[in-house]
């Protein structure tokens, strides 16, 4: 076996793979020292986003993908409690392996995380890249970023990538670029603990990238209500998306409203600070 460009730690752990019993567990890829990228997403494994999201990562590193087995759109952080979660190895090739799995996007994770990576984390989790903004408040519903916040939660450097467009055969060319570049830098930087990025791309062909803040927004109108043929009524989830603040220009809604792609970063520490001593006041 040739070793090129490997440090210390990869050529010890090759002298003991060849002459003890020491296992490395799957898929961990030590020998050559690339990088190991997670990624999963909530518009399912068949996505085209997904797909897109692979080809931007093999370059990078060593990819492992696993995807829900269908749509699993607005899940945000929720898991499967009641029922068991399945995990199916569907494709495997040298530096790639996909697996789907019966969850939601954060089951995805977690199941990576605990039976694929149970020896060593990989180096980064990429979700996405979603079809549809996952911009301001909308963070909170989504199962792109809910799968990077489970990421997050276990100290795995995390990005969660939208594209300003629902639609299945979406065009993704014009942003492809920036996914790996802003991939790119993670890989080299890491990221603040606590702390993941939700990137969430333009429809047109980008200006450039803006670090920027969540705006203030909410849905409304969000149901239509109908009735079935027996004349009792159901609801489809529908909605409109209000900016509380269309005139601030340092936020997620106006990058995207200009054709810029918004980089927010993200905590998983949800303390409201600046409450904590007002509140301490209060007699409960």
């Amino acid at each position: 076996m040739k070793i090129q460009e490997t440090t210390l730690k990869s050529v010890l752990l090759y002298q003991i793979s060849r002459f003890t019993s020491f296992c490395i567990s799957e898929p961990i890829f030590y020998i050559n020292m690339r990088p190991t990228i997670l990624i999963t997403n909530d518009d399912g494994l068949t996505a085209k986003g997904i797909k897109v999201l692979k080809e931007c990562m093999l370059p990078l590193g060593d990819v492992v993908v696993v995807g829900p087995d269908g749509p699993r759109s607005g899940m945000s952080s929720a898991i499967t409690v009641s029922l068991p979660t399945r995990l199916h190895k569907v494709h495997e090739e040298d530096g790639l392996k996909i697996y789907r799995c019966s969850g939601t996007p954060v089951d995805c994770v977690k199941l990576a995380l605990n039976v694929l990576f149970k020896d060593k984390h990989p180096d980064l989790l990429v979700t996405g890249i979603n079809h549809g903004t996952n911009s301001s408040i909308s963070v909170v519903y989504s199962g792109t970023m809910g799968a990077a916040i489970e990421g997050c939660i276990n100290k795995v450097p995390s990005i969660g990538f939208s594209l300003c467009n629902h639609q299945p055969d979406a065009d993704f060319e014009h942003i492809t670029q920036y996914v790996s570049a802003i991939t790119q830098k993670v890989l080299e930087n890491g990221l603040p603990q606590g702390v993941c990025l939700n990137v969430n791309m333009p429809e047109g062909t980008p200006k450039g990238v803006k670090v920027c803040r969540q705006a203030s927004g909410l849905w409304t109108e969000e149901f239509v209500r109908q009735l079935d043929p027996n004349g009792h009524p159901y609801f489809w989830l529908t909605g409109n998306f209000t900016n509380r603040e269309p005139e601030a220009i340092d936020t997620d809604e106006w990058a995207l409203a200009n054709n810029y792609i918004a980089v927010v970063p993200t905590k998983i520490d949800m303390t409201a600070y600046d409450a904590l001593e007002e509140l301490k006041t209060w007699a409960f």
